[in-house]
């Protein structure tokens, strides 16, 4: 095995990162993934995936992990260092090495860092004669710890090693026989009806592999792939895109399916996205007008509420570019302030959308006709008290 001289590997020792220091932990992570993803030589980048696997326990463990962000950082970067190991071209020896490193890595890991490397340790072992060995040696372990009502875990790595080496009626069998229901178990079962071209009967097993602590998402990203890998793009659509899709930002969402579903138009698969958040429909008002789509995202604003500094920008980012949709925008926050629609408003928010509204109506030639609505809110009891005090306030000063 070559030799290498790894700048992470002094920055990843036992212990080395106290309770609070998971914003640094996440940065090393950082910059040692792409320490490794700059290597070109593939076995040596797959070596150096594993010593810094071999690592993330003993190094991260006293970290205060309860906020998320440091999990999300170590699952994105297992996921990434997983697939150049798969990728490496090297001698059965070599890789029976590295198996053996990475099984001991894995029980020592305490708070299962390396959940993704049993859960794909069938293409970590990339031969089918030795997945179907390691699959030989598991199964007993995992059967026993099913009747006793135990934990294995291997259990994950055998069930992947069955399908690997493409042993699907007994991989179907094993996982009728455990304990409860479980994706975790299932989706194995999916693959392997999946591979075995049975796609109708995939899709009716992934539907029934809901168990107790089974979200959907999962289930509807795993039968959509099922589809589009059979062809059937239009049936995916309409079934699971939306469940399967999920991100950050309903923006992000958007260009998720725009770019999965790229031979349909984006202005359907928007208006789609809307649909299916009936009476949300003010929450993709930023989406669209992102997108340019300025006639809609008014829409949008006028049908539920949107965030009064999401509403606020809008009118004050477009004054000079679009000033017709800055002056809708400022108009619905009013609208909704009026209605009393948010919690903890300031008198800044309110002073705002009346600044805005009227700077826009300016613009447009509809200054008399804003000042009369904004004065009628103001003038309007069923205006939100503390909105129509500010409103005759900011008329007041303007």
């Amino acid at each position: 095995m070559q030799q290498h001289k790894w700048q992470f590997r002094a920055r990843f020792r036992t212990n080395i990162f106290g309770w609070k220091a998971s914003k640094l932990a996440i940065q090393r992570i950082n910059e040692a993934v792409r320490e490794i993803r700059k290597v070109k030589d593939l076995v040596l980048r797959a070596e150096g995936s594993i010593l810094l696997l071999e690592r993330f326990w003993p190094a991260l463990q006293q970290i205060d992990s309860s906020s998320g962000s440091l999990g999300t950082a170590v699952n994105k970067a297992v996921h990434e260092l997983t697939q150049f190991i798969i990728d490496a071209p090297c001698s059965q020896d070599d890789r029976a090495k590295w198996l053996d490193r990475l099984w001991t890595a894995m029980q020592e890991d305490g708070v299962d860092f390396l959940s993704e490397i049993s859960e794909r340790w069938g293409e970590i072992c990339v031969d089918l004669a030795v997945a179907s060995q390691w699959a030989d040696e598991l199964r007993s372990t995992l059967e026993m710890s099913w009747v006793h009502g135990g934990y294995f875990l291997g259990g994950p790595a055998c069930l992947s090693c069955l399908l690997k080496s493409k042993r699907y009626d007994e991989l179907l069998d094993l996982v009728e026989r455990a304990p409860y229901l479980s994706w975790s178990y299932r989706k194995y079962g999916v693959r392997a009806l999946a591979e075995m071209g049975k796609t109708e009967a995939a899709i009716r097993y992934a539907e029934a592999s809901r168990g107790l602590n089974d979200g959907y998402g999962r289930i509807a990203e795993a039968c959509e792939k099922i589809l589009l890998d059979a062809g059937h793009t239009e049936e995916a659509y309409r079934r699971y895109a939306f469940h399967a899709t999920y991100a950050t930002t309903n923006l992000a969402q958007f260009r998720i399916l725009a770019k999965k579903y790229h031979l349909l138009p984006p202005e359907q698969i928007l208006k789609d996205l809307i649909a299916s958040t009936p009476g949300q429909e003010g929450k993709w008002f930023a989406t669209a007008k992102t997108l340019g789509h300025f006639d809609l995202a008014v829409e949008l604003a006028n049908q539920s509420p949107v965030n009064i500094g999401t509403l606020n920008r809008a009118a004050r980012d477009f004054i000079d570019k679009e000033p017709a949709f800055a002056l809708d925008s400022a108009l619905a926050c009013l609208k909704w302030l009026a209605a009393g629609e948010f919690y903890e408003i300031t008198s800044v928010n309110v002073r705002d959308a009346v600044h805005f509204a009227l700077k826009a109506a300016e613009t447009v030639g509809r200054r008399e006709d804003v000042l009369l609505r904004i004065t009628a809110l103001a003038e309007d009891s069923r205006t939100d008290a503390f909105v129509r005090e500010h409103i005759s306030v900011a008329q007041t000063g303007r």
